[in-house]
């Protein structure tokens, strides 16, 4: 086998030669980096101030885009499937991963040889974990892609993109136009999100509506010898009345001694697990393991895609009669945690697992191949251990105990003592968390003995309030409704926590925020359907029927959208119903913030609003300006736009990373052609303004396509250019006095000259001068001045190379003798590979 890059850099391709349908083939094994194609609104739909969010409901026409542009997967694909005549689709074996696998085709078909009447040429492999005999069985029983199960795909995409968007749009900017402490960049609004923060608040007004009740116990103590006590439950557990409490306590005080009144012993049964699927995994990884289910999922990925673990997306409980569990169990016979367990196991007969649930997608989650701790490390091989201990619990035997009950009369009311000894601990040995805990034995006795009574007593105690959902339980919940579907929900999950909906406290319990309490609560007072969850797990339904091919994907698609357009106009209609309970909640625009720059309008200070997303607000003219997010801002020598009057700011992502000047009226309102909402002086092509590009360019930047390295003038005497594009940022000329951007270009890259002037006492130049004018790319008395900062970043000129380059943005010149290197993406899971035959 020979193996190479791609040509986006990305993906491997390995070649070899072999035999496929009984004749010599020439194969190529590819990947792609998890969905090739998304599906966006074409262009002018994408802008939040030109169109109604109402018609993104159907009139928006919608286009399939590549996924990771920077990646050129199609081009890859297309590159390498020319020519080939078949194609073996080895995506993941689950909805997402059938709808790639048209993704896939969709891109290659076009290029591939044209098939000779009816002859077959594309094929499905089915598998469910990477393992030699999967993937050679796999290969003998090739099928066809699933149709169907990439339409639900295509329809909850659309759904969740139409539907997602409107009511994000519209609720965000009606309430960050009014309230400037949000504190969230996103007003986020989705047809699962949504129901599985409803959860979460339901929870908290449960907590907030609990008012505690008092009741008392009757707690009594035997003495069976004279050094030992027996404490014993009351059989009617508890009273809310005090004096009838304290009428129970006077009866039975006035007994001095205890009968026996039965005496009875069982033998229980503790089950063992059923087999493990996601959501479990996910309900232990969050309680007992301390992990997110986002992040968990990520681990789970990875141990898939490097053969630890069957594949991890599973809604089966059921293993397959033709399972081998002795073979996946004998790869753990020499793991010193559990390697007793497992040899017992295979020597006495392993026990068939529990009949669970069968979904017909994976089988559950099982350990493939033998790992240590020093292999997987930290999170990885604790879930790995889990996912371990669990299987070798599924095809143990039960835990069996042997279950004393007595019951005893102390004058006319009855208490009862259970004790419980395991007679046999069975799976509780490889997962002993589930182990039936030690108790005090239970004295021998039998029907009518008597035992002095120690103590009798009332105790009075509240009924407490229930605590905020843990991710667990949250996870259970939206598996019970629907909600999400394995692979998806700790994206939601995720979801609700980023947007500042809920934070997570200790014991990973869901709080949610005054931001995620007000939401959901005006959702109830407009819709109660926006947030229930019964009108999505309705929808969630239909998709299944349209991957059973049992229901039309266009049908479907025009009804539910149908559906939640009239929500969407009854929720514009009645948003003030919203309003109402944001305004307890946050203050308005005028009364948020600090004043930090002048309007150009009215001369009045704006007020710099710092909680998410950040932005300037006058509250004489009554605008509101976005501002660059993730740094901080501050006034900018109380300069001026040209243009506009406005004063500028100066954005910064700290003192490593790169800082801009802007005005805050050009960048939410482009004065030239050329420019888009969002750029700052260095992008803006004012020929004459001394803080624009024009005036402060220098060259093309060495990593990306467009960009321009743009001197940072307020960096002395750290001297620095940052392109005005990526995250590149130049150190240079250090402890300079001066650094200023020349209006004459290098002959040989096209790069504006660079003036340095240094103080006497610090300058590096030689013969003791402490002026110099030159190119910072060219010039060799530059050479030892010029700091690059940026992963994996070179510089021609540290080559000892020289290349054409575009000063300031004026034309393009030629690129430098070679490409960057730019950061490799990892391959994600949710694309395995393609063979091209």
């Amino acid at each position: 086998m020979s193996s190479r890059k791609g040509l986006n850099g990305a993906c491997s391709v390995h070649e070899y030669t072999g035999s496929f349908i009984g004749q010599s083939a020439h194969f190529k094994m590819t990947s792609v980096c998890g969905h090739v194609m998304t599906l966006d609104f074409i262009g002018k739909y994408n802008s939040w101030d030109k169109v109604d969010p109402a018609e993104l409901f159907s009139k928006a026409p919608t286009e399939k885009k590549e996924a990771n542009p920077k990646l050129t997967m199609v081009k890859f694909l297309q590159v390498e499937a020319r020519g080939c005549d078949c194609i073996v689709l080895w995506l993941d074996c689950d909805k997402e991963g059938e709808n790639i696998c048209f993704e896939v085709l969709d891109a290659v078909l076009p290029v591939m040889n044209k098939p000779r009447g009816t002859e077959r040429t594309i094929y499905r492999a089915k598998f469910s974990s990477i393992t030699d005999t999967d993937i050679c069985n796999a290969m003998n029983h090739l099928g066809e892609p699933n149709r169907n199960e990439a339409l639900s795909v295509d329809a909850r995409q659309e759904l969740d993109l139409r539907i997602g968007c409107a009511f994000t749009r519209f609720q965000t900017k009606y309430f960050q136009g009014k309230y400037g402490n949000l504190d969230s960049s996103l007003i986020s609004f989705g047809p699962c999100q949504t129901p599985t923060l409803g959860f979460c608040v339901e929870r908290h007004d449960k907590i907030q509506s609990f008012k505690p009740e008092t009741y008392w116990v009757l707690q009594a103590k035997v003495n069976p010898e004279k050094d030992s006590s027996l404490t014993l439950d009351w059989d009617r557990v508890r009273v809310f009345d005090r004096e009838v409490a304290q009428m129970f306590l006077n009866i039975t005080k006035m007994a001095k001694e205890a009968k026996v009144e039965s005496v009875s012993k069982k033998e229980k049964v503790k089950q063992r697990p059923l087999a493990l699927n996601t959501v479990e995994m996910l309900r232990v990884a969050s309680a007992a393991l301390g992990m997110g289910p986002q992040h968990a999922m990520q681990i789970a990925e990875r141990l898939y895609t490097q053969g630890y673990i069957s594949y991890p997306r599973t809604e089966t409980t059921h293993y397959p009669e033709n399972f081998d569990l002795k073979g996946c169990l004998r790869q753990q016979a020499n793991n010193p945690y559990w390697a007793e367990t497992v040899k017992v196991l295979l020597s006495e007969g392993i026990n068939r697992p529990r009949k669970g649930h069968d979904a017909g997608d994976h089988p559950p989650i099982t350990p493939m191949r033998a790992a240590t701790e020093a292999e997987l490390g930290g999170d990885g091989w604790r879930l790995y251990e889990y996912i371990t201990r669990h299987f070798i619990a599924t095809v143990s035997a039960d835990c069996k105990y042997l279950q004393t009950t007595i019951s005893f009369s102390i004058g006319p009311e009855r208490f009862t003592c259970v004790g419980k000894v395991v007679t046999s601990p069975g799976f509780t040995e490889i997962m002993p968390w589930h182990s039936i805990p030690l108790e005090e034995s239970l004295p021998h006795c039998e029907k009518g003995d008597l035992f002095p009574v120690g103590e009798i007593k009332l105790l009075e105690k509240q009924t407490s309030p229930p605590d905020y959902l843990t991710e667990a339980e949250l996870i259970t919940l939206m598996e019970k409704h629907g909600i999400g579907t394995d692979a998806s929900i700790p994206v939601h999950i995720n979801n609700i926590c980023q947007r500042n909906y809920v934070t997570v406290e200790s014991g990973r319990r869901l709080k949610p925020t005054n931001l995620g309490i007000v939401l959901v609560h005006g959702y109830y007072k407009i819709d109660a359907e926006l947030v229930l969850p019964t009108i999505r797990s309705a929808v969630e339904k239909q998709l299944n029927l349209i991957a059973l091919g049992k229901a039309n994907y266009h049908q479907v698609l025009e009804h539910t959208l149908d559906i939640f357009k009239r929500k969407f106009h009854y929720f514009v209609d009645s948003i003030a119903g919203m309003d109402e309970l944001m305004e307890v909640s946050f203050s308005p625009l005028a009364a948020t913030g600090k004043p930090l720059s002048r309007c150009g309008k009215c001369h009045r200070f704006m007020k710099y609003i710092q909680a998410k997303p950040s932005r300037l607000h006058c509250s004489h003219c009554d605008d509101t300006y976005s501002l660059p997010q993730n740094g901080t801002i501050k006034l900018y020598k109380e300069l001026r736009c040209p243009l506009d009057d406005f004063e500028l700011v100066l954005w910064s992502s700290g003192s490593r990373g790169k800082s801009y000047p802007l005005c805050p009226y050009c960048y939410n309102h482009p004065p030239f052609r050329d420019m888009k909402k969002g750029m700052g002086c260095n992008e803006c092509t004012h020929p004459t303004c001394q803080h624009s590009l024009s005036m402060l360019g220098i060259g093309q930047c060495v990593e990306c396509e467009n960009g321009v390295l743009v001197l940072d003038s307020t960096s002395g005497p750290k001297w620095k250019m940052a392109c005005n594009k990526c995250n590149v940022v130049v150190h240079f000329f250090e402890n300079a006095h001066k650094v200023r951007v020349s209006p004459e270009t290098c002959d040989l890259c096209e790069a504006a000259l660079v003036d340095v002037d240094f103080n006497k006492a610090k300058s590096p130049l030689p013969g003791d001068e402490t002026q110099h004018s030159g190119c910072v790319f060219c010039d060799p008395v530059f050479q030892d001045l010029v700091e690059l900062k940026h992963a994996a970043m070179r510089h021609p000129m540290h080559r000892g190379g020289q290349g054409k380059r575009q000063g300031r943005g004026r034309g393009k010149g030629r690129r430098p003798g070679g490409r960057l290197n730019p950061k490799k993406p990892k391959d994600k899971m949710a694309a395995l590979a393609a063979y091209f035959v």
